[in-house]
């Protein structure tokens, strides 16, 4: 019985001590299921925990210690209030920028947005540069209410004397086809590498038309793709539950890579939609999750050269792509970049 308690008690200190932590650092992309109902919930269930260990035998036993487990259990809603407080400040302080400097800064930002009235403040005041679209801004909806809310901030742009927003969507095409629903999901490049190389280019720039003329339809006018990474090894990176390279990745074949991708931004360049090309300095040789860790990439670049940077070389010398960069330190070109990092 003793042994029982003593465990349930030492479940009560680090359980709570989670609910501190979650509290602080609600603000952070991991916690985003915290943010709204969840927010109320993690702040009821410590309320009513506390409540709990107050009449419980916790105090009775051993009074010192039970109340600065209540405390504890009473901290949470502070830390809630306190990280939502310096949020709106932060967020205060932005909205209150000078004009000039507002614009000077903002057009090198684009933002993914929950609210409309939220982003259309920033787009208006030229904070932002533009904004990005992606599976919660179209679920539940029709294609011509989230082309509506894009015009609208459009029209919002121009009546405040700005440039058009870049609006982005990220629609590679397999399991990265983000606004699909509403637009059609298409197989990945990947399913063309088996085709003779003139069906590739073809069916590619048929897939680009489709992309281009679909987005282009919504008013998006930048698509995150495609992929230039080369496919990794089955066995290279068994931890990558969230970038997911193997299943996205074109091929493993520089020359396949940069063919099929080349068709492809031309078919979304001739429907007025712009092209990123990622992950450079590529993400098929690195060994971690980058969503999660920092990731080093140890090839000699002589290989890198001959191989996994041909595609973009080639890709960015004949089309008007944009280049993403990957979160990937290069240990040959920069060694001790990571420990800086770290350090500062």
């Amino acid at each position: 019985m003793q042994i029982g308690k003593s465990i349930g008690t030492a479940l009560a200190w680090i359980a709570g001590l989670v609910f501190v932590l979650a509290g602080i650092h609600n603000n952070d992309p991991y916690l985003v299921m915290l943010r709204g109902t969840g927010n109320l919930v993690l702040a009821v269930t410590s309320i009513v925990v506390a409540v709990l260990l107050l009449r419980g035998c916790c105090l009775r036993e051993s009074r010192r210690a039970g109340k600065l487990l209540v405390a504890l259990w009473c901290l949470p809603p502070i830390a809630l209030l306190a990280s939502h407080a310096t949020f709106e400040l932060r967020k205060q302080g932005v909205l209150r920028t000078e004009p000039a400097r507002a614009r000077l800064l903002g057009q090198h930002f684009i933002v993914g947005y929950s609210s409309f009235d939220e982003v259309a403040r920033l787009a208006e005041a030229g904070l932002i540069g533009g904004i990005y679209v992606t599976r919660h801004n179209a679920a539940g909806r029709t294609g011509a209410a989230l082309k509506g809310e894009i015009a609208a901030l459009q029209d919002k742009r121009r009546v405040a004397g700005l440039p058009p927003l870049i609006v982005a969507a990220d629609q590679e095409g397999g399991i990265v086809s983000h606004l699909a629903p509403p637009l059609a999901k298409l197989p990945a490049l990947a399913s063309l590498t088996d085709l003779a190389p003139d069906q590739q280019r073809a069916k590619a720039e048929e897939f680009g038309r489709i992309h281009g003329q679909e987005l282009a339809s919504l008013g998006v006018n930048l698509n995150f793709a495609p992929v230039l990474d080369l496919r990794p090894g089955a066995r290279r990176n068994r931890f990558d539950f969230n970038t997911l390279i193997s299943q996205r990745a074109i091929s493993d074949d520089p020359i396949n890579v940069g063919t099929i991708a080349s068709a492809y931004i031309h078919g979304l360049e001739a429907s007025g939609v712009a092209a990123t090309v990622k992950h450079f300095p590529g993400l098929g040789r690195v060994r971690t999750d980058t969503h999660h860790f920092n990731a080093d990439l140890d090839t000699p670049v002589d290989e890198l050269e001959a191989a996994d940077w041909r595609p973009f070389r080639e890709v960015l010398s004949t089309t008007d792509a944009r280049l993403m960069v990957g979160h990937v330190a290069v240990s040959a070109l920069d060694p001790g970049d990571r420990r800086r990092i770290q350090r500062s």
